[in-house]
């Protein structure tokens, strides 16, 4: 599925043999933010108009009735619903208060008139997106003394959030990706992406890597260049004493440098300390890597442990960026080597 970018990365080659001192690899970037249900987002979309007054056959952001509203929001994500209160109910799957989830319809009873009357948006917490009369669009609790009464069920018209639009269930490495996105090891994107072929930094990598190990460092400053306000500071304090990932000789992290597939296998080796039988090692098929290539163990145990295919090649392109895809993969076969 990926193409790989090409990366220099001799000098790193060099100073690993030089010096015991693990390398240090990338982690995620900081514009990754976890992937959101389009539930959350409608609700994120529908916050933007709290206040926007009740009007009855109200439809757009000068004023709302609450189906005018609910389909106003809905229709932002591209999820076409009918006009009226009455034509919502007879859509989408029911579903029970305990099964909620941001984006849900909620559907009252008895408020103007006999039978269902109303409708507001699930926004999570125990709370409802609702066109009110008294306050426009609000927040109001679902145990609210009026709304709470008055609540006539719930039903499900879009799904929540089931994988990425860049990744096909066909993908070797669709089971890997979406293991470790179910864990939160590794996130997606706020438009439903994975973005598998974008590089890995070092920042992220110690993220990733320390999501699954959860240490917790005793001392946070240990780089100039990562401050404690730095997002990824407590994963690189904790695997740089863990011994999985260390600086520079000038005392630097460099999170946001990207790192090699050769690299990766370093890090992730040592980080499962994941040992390479007899059997193995003398199964080399990579044609780009010697037998005495200074990561050669390292590198043919991502092949030893790979339960997807990804490292099942003729050549391992150590030279190249490690991306997220493969990044995540590594980590998804380390985690289940036995």
């Amino acid at each position: 599925m990926s193409k790989f970018k090409k990366i220099v990365a001799s000098g790193l080659a060099s100073f690993m043999l030089m010096t015991t001192a693990p390398v240090a690899i990338p982690t995620l970037s900081h514009t990754q933010v976890q992937a959101a249900s389009i539930g959350e987002s409608m609700i994120d979309f529908g916050k933007k108009f709290m206040g926007v007054p009740y009007v009855w056959g109200g439809t757009t952001p000068r004023g709302f009735d609450c189906s005018g509203f609910t389909q106003y929001v809905y229709k932002n994500e591209g999820v076409s619903i009918p006009r009226t209160t009455d034509q919502q109910y007879k859509i989408g799957t029911s579903v029970s208060k305990s099964e909620l989830v941001p984006g849900d319809l909620i559907f009252y009873k008895n408020t103007y008139r006999q039978g269902i009357s109303h409708v507001g948006i699930y926004a999570g917490n125990n709370m409802v997106l609702n066109a009110t009369s008294s306050k426009g669009i609000a927040l109001v609790s679902m145990n609210d003394s009026y709304w709470g009464p008055k609540y006539a069920g719930a039903k499900r018209v879009v799904e929540h959030f089931d994988g990425f639009k860049d990744v096909e269930k066909t993908d070797a490495t669709y089971e890997a990706i979406t293991a470790l996105t179910d864990k939160n090891v590794i996130q997606g994107f706020d438009d439903y992406t994975f973005r598998p072929d974008q590089p890995v930094t070092r920042g992220q990598a110690a993220a990733i890597i320390n999501r699954v190990l959860d240490r917790k460092p005793v001392v946070m400053s240990h780089f100039k260049d990562v401050p404690k306000s730095n997002r990824f500071a407590v994963d690189i304090a904790a695997i740089r004493e863990a011994g999985i990932i260390n600086g520079f000789p000038d005392k630097t992290f460099r999170p946001d440098e990207y790192m090699s597939r050769t690299e990766m296998a370093v890090i992730v080796q040592r980080a499962f300390d994941l040992k390479l039988g007899n059997a193995a090692a003398a199964s080399n098929s990579y044609a780009d890597v010697g037998n005495q290539y200074w990561a050669y163990e390292p590198i043919i145990t991502m092949s030893a442990i790979d339960k997807v295919g990804v490292f099942k090649t003729d050549k391992y392109y150590g030279d190249h960026r490690a991306t997220r895809e493969v990044f995540t993969t590594a980590i998804y076969n380390s985690m289940n080597a036995k």
